[in-house]
């Protein structure tokens, strides 16, 4: 029987011994201190001992302003026949365009969109509908689409001055459009990448490795949001409700140590 004095010794293994354990201490503090600073705590993701892979995360941000805007409103006639609605529709749907005329809104600038027709049933003393139609309803809607931002935006802040006037009109609130993302969004994953780059550097460096080249790199959903937010989607966001926002690309990738 082998005595335990026998028992074969621990073989010195290159590729598994290459963190010395006196620095685990060293990296959890450095893997603390970069993390930290990374908009979701996680600016190390993985370190494979084994293969030699140092997976980082890295994050670029940039501030935008939008340079499209798109504002909708409706304006809405009711009477007893559908020709004196129409009419009425009509007349609200004409009024709303001089007034955008005059405040200088190209005509190619605004759509109309098929007036939208419905019938009020007439309702007995007990509830029931009659069957017979009481009057109609007709609802006009126009969108009106521009690269003059601050314009348009101006002017659907004033659009109580039509309200004033006797037309009623329904006005939602206009959706702001970057009209740059596809050339932005490869900028910002170069710039992110390089923030992967700079942390895995930071924290290789410190343990006599030399980061090598990139094994995988993946791109995670951008963020478009309010400026200065902390909101974050994992299906990623696009606000549209504001003028100025913030653009966040987040990026992981995997380098070899050599």
């Amino acid at each position: 029987m082998q005595s335990s004095q026998d028992a074969p010794k621990d073989t010195f293994n290159p590729a598994s011994d290459r963190f010395p354990q006196l620095f685990a201490g060293m990296l959890a503090l450095s893997v603390a201190l970069v993390a930290g600073a990374f908009i979701g705590g996680n600016a190390i993701r993985s370190i494979d001992r084994g293969n030699d892979v140092l997976t980082v995360i890295g994050s670029a941000k940039r501030p935008i302003r939008s340079d499209y805007i798109i504002w909708r409103v409706a304006v809405s006639g009711q009477q007893p026949t559908l020709q004196k609605a129409y009419q009425e529709v009509n007349g609200y749907t004409e009024r709303v365009r001089t007034y955008l005329k005059d405040q200088q809104v190209p005509d190619d600038a605004i759509a109309l969109s098929s007036i939208e027709t419905n019938a009020i049933p007439e309702t007995g003393s007990n509830g029931a509908q009659t069957g017979r139609t009481l009057a109609y309803r007709l609802t006009q809607r126009l969108e009106i689409r521009s690269s003059d931002v601050d314009k348009i935006a101006k002017l659907s802040s004033q659009a109580t001055e039509l309200i004033n006037d006797g037309i009623p009109m329904e006005s939602l609130p206009p959706e702001y459009l970057f009209t740059g993302l596809s050339k932005l969004r490869v900028e910002m994953i170069a710039d992110a990448t390089k923030d992967a780059k700079a942390r895995a550097d930071a924290i290789a460096g410190t343990t006599g490795s030399r980061v090598g080249g990139v094994r995988k790199a993946d791109a995670d959903a951008f963020q478009i949001t309010t400026r200065n937010s902390t909101e974050v989607s994992g299906s990623g966001s696009y606000n549209t409700a504001t003028l100025e926002k913030d653009i966040t690309a987040v990026v992981s990738v995997s380098f070899s140590l050599d």
